[in-house]
């Protein structure tokens, strides 16, 4: 509601309510702070509305404190303390005992009584206890919280247990059982002295007896030897001594060395004798070689013509029978016939026997055998059949399998196949004209030559040789080299299985992928090709240049007729001859010089064909072309 000011007195009905106002909450007096409740006053009235006059707290202790003046009427009598409640005051504030209690342990022949050490907290705002035991790990006893928390009753009347009943060194009975409180902590110490309680002087918490002897270390009792069967069962049960050894039984026919394992039982002196197989041994897979039994040592003397193998063997006939003292490394040992290597034991057989019998040096034997020397295999010369990978796994294995090929080459140059113009040298005169078409499978480095059929020559044209890898001159079925692309160029000589043929010429793609790839080919080699498609790029120019490309296309080809009916000439030669002499590289060369390297090679150049090429193929009066 709105304050009524100052002409209106503050009486019923002169109020004036506010409509706007929705808020009619009451603020909150009580709060905490580090955890502790304290009571603080409103600066806010009802819906959040301010105090006309806001006092300090000082200032309304000094008013409650103050005394009247008046002389009249009754003297107001000061305004109490503040209360503040218990369960604020004494908020999480425990009293905690170290305590133990004495538990009876009926059914046990190794103890007669129990001390369980447990903790007693008493917590001070409502006078509540309970009990903790710590709980240990694989004890077999329920612990944890012995008793919940509550007000523990402390007699028949009706009483409970306060702290002024709680000191060191006291019995406190709970529900029927008896604790004995021996120490606490700091903040409990402080506490009872500072309520005017005397603590008594603290005692040793006491330890479980049985436990303590847990703890102590085992120790084994010393059995002396005794022949008692019975007592030598219950020593020795589950122990078994392990020896490595080998039966040698190569004197027999296909006999060869088994590797074996031999068995000592303790519990009764029986023998077991395993052998151990391996993985495709052409054995079969009988673990146990003998049976387990007693096996003898010596036998007595008896009648040679008594029939005893079929009988047997008791105790009366043997003199004496297998013991531990007979085995150990590097002894040979024969059982039921059949002789023993011992080279070596595990670590259970070698503590027994320098516990029993005082024997140190347990190093092993080596039975291994001796490597074979390798014999060197020789690979017979090449047949001629196939290539010489295919034909070498023949040699490698039963059953050849294909030889491995490089995928990611076959991938990177699949579909790229450098293609070159091969003329065959043959002393034959209808060979002189066969030309043939020489394609390099970059993939997997094969070749395959084809021939263009030409009409009414008389020779049937078509797949000369199929792809395959054609090897170097001079190679051997051992380490066959290939042909390389390194190898193709103008001029040069490729030799096929005995046929010889001459590159002549090679597709616009070779110059382009020697060029592209220029740092994995020979320098010789890229050069080649280029001088050989330099003619062509000056037709090009000289085409572009006014002459009509026609006429320029009949006049070569006129040329190349006139000069096949000439005594033919080295053309590699001729090349290398014009680029001797240019020696800036420009690609010309002065027409006196041109012709006289013409004339070193009988290249007619007296003729009107060639005269006629020569000036289109001139810039200036005294530069040429070449």
């Amino acid at each position: 509601s709105i304050e009524p000011g100052p002409e209106l007195p503050f009486l019923p009905g002169c109020a004036i309510k506010d409509p706007t106002k929705t808020s009619f909450h009451r603020n909150q007096t009580l709060d905490f702070k580090n955890g502790y409740a304290f009571p603080r006053l409103p600066r806010e009235g009802v819906g959040g509305t301010l105090f006309a006059n806001q006092l300090s707290q000082d200032e309304l202790d000094d008013l409650c404190t103050k005394g009247t003046t008046l002389t009249c009427g009754q003297v107001k009598r000061p305004a109490p303390s503040p209360f503040t409640p218990a369960f604020v005051a004494y908020d999480k504030k425990v009293l905690k005992f170290d305590a133990y209690f004495v538990e009876e342990v009926a059914m046990s022949p190794e103890e007669n009584y129990r001390i369980r050490q447990v903790g007693l907290y008493y917590y001070l705002e409502d006078d509540s206890m309970c009990i903790i035991e710590p709980k240990v790990k694989n004890s077999g006893l329920l612990q944890g919280k012995l008793m919940k928390r509550h007000r523990v009753p402390k007699n028949e009347q009706g009483d409970y247990y306060h702290w002024k009943d709680l000191n060191l060194g006291i019995d406190l009975t709970i529900y029927g059982r008896t604790y004995r409180l021996v120490n606490c902590d700091c903040f409990t110490k402080v506490f009872l002295e500072s309520q005017g309680i005397v603590v008594n002087p603290p005692e040793e918490l006491v330890s479980d007896p049985y436990t303590e002897q847990r703890r102590m270390p085992f120790q084994k009792p010393i059995v002396p030897a005794s022949p008692d069967p019975f007592r030598q069962f219950l020593t020795y049960d589950t122990k078994v001594l392990r020896f490595y050894a080998i039966w040698d039984d190569t004197n027999c026919a296909f006999g060869d060395h088994h590797p074996c394992i031999i068995h000592y039982f303790l519990a009764d002196d029986t023998v077991e004798v395993r052998e151990v197989h391996k993985r495709n041994d052409g054995r079969d897979p009988f673990p146990v070689l003998m049976r387990r039994q007693r096996l003898p040592k010596i036998f007595v003397d008896k009648n040679k013509n008594f029939p005893s193998c079929v009988l047997e063997i008791t105790d009366h006939e043997v003199q004496e029978w297998y013991s531990p003292k007979d085995f150990g490394i590097g002894k040979t040992v024969t059982l039921l016939g059949r002789t023993f290597l011992i080279y070596d034991c595990d670590k259970f057989t070698q503590d027994f026997y320098r516990e029993k019998y005082g024997i140190t040096d347990f190093q092993p034997v080596d039975v291994n055998k001796k490597p074979l020397e390798k014999v060197p295999q020789v690979i017979p010369p090449y047949n001629g059949f196939g290539i010489p990978e295919d034909s070498l796994q023949n040699c490698l294995s039963l059953f050849p399998k294909p030889p491995r090929k490089d995928i990611i080459k076959m991938l990177e140059n699949n579909l790229k196949v450098l293609r070159y113009q091969v003329a065959l040298e043959s002393p034959v005169p209808e060979d002189k004209n066969r030309r043939f078409i020489l394609s390099y499978f970059l993939s997997d480095d094969t070749i395959s030559i084809y021939e263009p059929p030409v009409k009414n020559s008389g020779i049937l044209g078509g797949k000369y040789l199929k792809r395959t890898k054609v090897t170097k001159p001079g190679s051997t079925p051992e380490n066959p080299i290939y042909y390389e692309p390194s190898d193709f160029t103008i001029g040069s000589t490729v030799e096929v299985f005995g046929h010889r043929f001459v590159i002549t010429d090679a597709d616009e793609y070779v110059l382009n992928y020697l060029e592209r790839n220029a740092e994995s080919f020979p320098a010789a080699t890229v050069q080649s090709i280029r001088d050989h498609f330099l003619p062509r790029k000056v037709v090009v120019e000289t085409t572009s240049s006014g002459i009509p490309k026609k006429d320029l296309d009949d006049l070569i080809v006129e040329v190349q007729k006139e000069l096949k009916l000439q005594e033919p000439f080295n053309t590699r030669q001729f090349h290398e001859a014009f680029h001797h002499f240019d020696k800036d590289g420009s690609g010309f060369l002065d027409k006196a010089r041109f012709l006289n390297v013409c004339d070193r090679f009988h290249v007619p150049t007296s003729t009107i064909l060639l005269k006629k090429l020569i000036d289109y193929c001139s810039c200036d009066e005294d530069k040429v072309n070449y």
